[in-house]
């Protein structure tokens, strides 16, 4: 039995669908040789349509879908793994060793990947933002994203050559493109990481609301569309050409699977018993259907006076004839004083059915005569003075209300809930969760991915001393965890208010490490150290992380052993030694804790001979423990 070896690189995930379709169909596996001239099972795409016969569809076949320039290639990048490395940079971080948050910095579709495996199928809730499309180039410069001659030329506007094929040249499609091309991957690996019951918010205007409903409907399914929320933004009029101002945006939300929103706890303040009614508090409610249900136009009679009336006009009643009777019977109807009224419905506090109401699709703001299932939230001037008053002075622009980002969370996920933002921005989702922790005793935790995005030199910010976004939005978390402490806190919250930051960066593995059979006589001396220069214990640790599909953010313990350093990931889960020369009677010593995994340098060993020994020490003494080396 040969010891494995860690990868070292993110998996492609569209080999796990090609194996889990064999594992269905195993007659569609056949083998052909890669560009190596090594055999490697693939599937039969041939075989298997023969299989789905009428289910399948050919690609010369008109159908329903949203396409662009550039949809293939997002799809590529969304499965191409890469040779990525999440670097721990504990100077920035605060309370780095215990904290369950973590913040990473740097291309969030790298970031996507690289944390698939360790959370795959455990994110509850996702919040993102994403940059609007301005009709300017995107930020985020994918290599799949098209430049505006390639558009043209892929849109059909354009041959070849340069000349027109069409009179109007229509090249702000390209924009409507590169921002699709840009989500596409990216929602696609955020739709991986939920879990069965995750719910996913996201918020946007009017410039790709539509597109971004074909995009969220091919990605997680139109069946799983919950809703869209509608929020009011700004107060005042917006200068515009139509002389329609808008002053709205959209929150979308979908699920992987079958998940409802939390709803709004029902109250009973309302509810009275004015006639001492034995059945207790009640409140008149309407009794009348918008639709009919069989016979349910007809007129009902009070007892009392004789009175008789009819449904509202263009409406019905809600029962049948003998239900409606029975009703009346026990006193359940309303009828009014005058002949021209409307009866009502008289419904019990004891016999509500749900502890909760269904929430509104209106988030409106504080004041405006907000009803019991409305969100509240302030509007973006509101946000921007607030994070104005946190950070000292205006460093962050169109920042989203902490309340509305709060009450999202709130509806999507449980008092445990993990939160994940890759389009963290000024970093209010961490605020957020802070505060819904502080409020309620919860234990959730956040994932949030910003691109170290430059500042401009002129900026307010930059003249404070902020680099990128990404130290403006650590900045904001520092901030706001004193905030949080400086208000009421549930007695029961464990004040985790850190985070753990890691950069991305390149694989810390030098390339002879992933072809080895590319070695020359030259490269000897090269390969007798595999990692590259400049690389610490550290990294290497959340490399390995990460190829093992370990939770980054386990509380992580440092100790001398024997004259090593040894890492202890949540106690026993991952046990790692870094250092070269390891010996049997270390690894006797370390087999003592059982650990889960163990992890130690290919070159540690002295020979092949304490190679084989190591290996049979730990399957005496540590059966269990699952032995790599890097």
């Amino acid at each position: 039995m040969t010891i494995e070896k860690l990868k070292m690189k993110t998996e492609d995930p569209s080999l796990e669908l090609a194996r889990a379709i064999a594992k269905l169909v195993p007659d569609v596996l056949t083998e052909m040789k890669d560009d190596q001239g090594q055999l490697k099972e693939v599937i039969d795409f041939s075989r298997l349509r023969q299989m789905l016969s009428d289910a399948a569809t050919d690609e010369q076949q008109e159908r329903y879908q949203l396409d662009w320039p550039g949809k293939r290639a997002a799809l590529r990048e969304a499965n191409a793994p890469i040779r990525m490395a999440l670097r721990p940079v504990e100077g920035e971080s605060v309370d780095f060793t215990q904290t369950r948050n973590l913040f990473i910095e740097g291309d969030n579709l790298d970031a996507l990947k690289l944390i698939r495996e360790s959370y795959l199928g455990k994110v509850d809730v996702i919040y993102i933002d994403p940059p609007y499309n301005t009709g300017s180039d995107l930020i985020y410069n994918d290599s799949f994203i098209t430049g505006r001659k390639e558009y043209l030329e892929k849109s059909g506007q354009r041959d070849e050559a340069g000349g027109k094929l069409v009179a109007n040249l229509q090249s702000n499609g390209r924009f409507h493109s590169d921002w699709l091309s840009m989500m596409y991957p990216r929602l696609r690996l955020a739709r991986q990481l939920l879990c069965e019951s995750g719910i996913i918010f996201i918020s946007i205007d009017d410039n790709e609301r539509a597109n971004l409903e074909k995009l969220c409907e091919e990605v997680f399914g139109g069946g799983n569309f919950l809703g869209c929320f509608v929020w009011k933004r700004r107060s005042g009029a917006m200068d515009a050409v139509t002389n329609l101002s808008e002053d709205h945006e959209y929150v979308l939300v979908y699920a992987k699977a079958k998940a409802a929103l939390k709803g709004v706890e029902r109250t009973f303040e309302k509810y009275t018993n004015p006639d001492d009614d034995p059945r207790g508090p009640w409140i008149s409610d309407n009794l009348s259907a918008g639709k009919p249900g069989g016979d349910t136009h007809y007129a009902i009679k009070d007892p009392a006076t004789g009175n008789e009336f009819w449904p509202p006009k263009g409406r019905y009643w809600p029962y049948s004839r003998t239900t409606m009777a029975q009703k009346i019977a026990e006193g359940r109807v309303i009828f009014p004083r005058q002949a021209g009224g409307t009866p009502m419905l008289k419904r019990f506090a004891s016999e509500a059915m749900k502890p909760t109401i269904p929430v509104s699709s209106w988030i409106e703001r504080p004041g405006a005569g907000n009803g019991q299932s409305t969100i509240v939230s302030p509007m973006n001037s509101m946000a921007t003075r607030a994070l104005k008053e946190l950070l000292g002075e205006k460093l962050f622009s169109f920042p989203k209300p902490v309340d509305l980002v709060k009450a999202l969370i709130d509806q999507g996920g449980s008092k445990d809930a993990l939160v994940l933002d890759f389009f963290a921005g000024s970093a209010t989702t961490a605020q957020a969760v802070m505060e819904c922790n502080a409020k309620d005793g919860g234990n959730r935790r956040y994932i949030l991915v910003q691109l170290p995005e430059v500042l401009d030199e002129r900026s307010d910010a930059a003249k404070r001393g902020f680099r990128t976004i990404a130290d403006l939005s650590k900045e904001r978390i520092r901030r706001a965890a004193g905030k949080v402490f400086d208000g009421d806190c549930h007695p029961e919250w464990q004040r985790d208010v850190g985070f753990r930051v890691l950069k991305v960066d390149t694989s810390n593995m030098k390339d002879l490490f992933y072809r080895p059979d590319a070695l020359e006589q030259g490269d000897l001396l090269e390969a007798v150290e595999n990692v590259k220069p400049g690389r610490t214990a550290d990294d290497l640790l959340f490399q390995v992380l990460v190829d093992w599909g370990v939770d980054l953010a386990l509380p992580i313990a440092r100790e001398t052993m024997q004259g090593k350093t040894i890492f202890r990931v949540a106690s026993d889960a991952l046990v790692a030694c870094f250092d070269m020369e390891v010996t049997e009677a270390l690894v006797r010593e370390l087999a003592k804790s059982q650990p889960v995994r163990l992890v130690l340098r290919d070159q540690a060993f002295a020979s092949d001979a304490t190679r084989i020994n190591v290996e049979q020490l730990l399957r005496q003494l540590s059966p269990a423990t699952d032995l790599k080396v890097i």
